[in-house]
């Protein structure tokens, strides 16, 4: 895993939590979760190839499949 993900995630994280705190504070409570729900998507897409290695390599270790 690359340092460069972790940063990223790190970038998004911080972002959306700025975001998240204006947005409510400005009484857009909605525009709040939708923002924090689009940081999540953003984040499991960026995610995805890792987590299919991992699955991958679960399946290689235990012979399933």
């Amino acid at each position: 895993m690359s340092i460069d993900l972790v940063f990223r995630l790190a970038a998004i994280g911080i972002i959306v939590a700025i975001l998240n705190q204006l947005l409510t504070r400005a009484g857009r409570d909605d525009m709040a979760t939708m923002v924090t729900i689009a940081g999540l998507i953003l984040a499991l897409f960026m995610v995805m190839d890792l987590i299919s290695d991992l699955f991958e390599s679960v399946k290689r270790i235990f012979d399933i499949y």
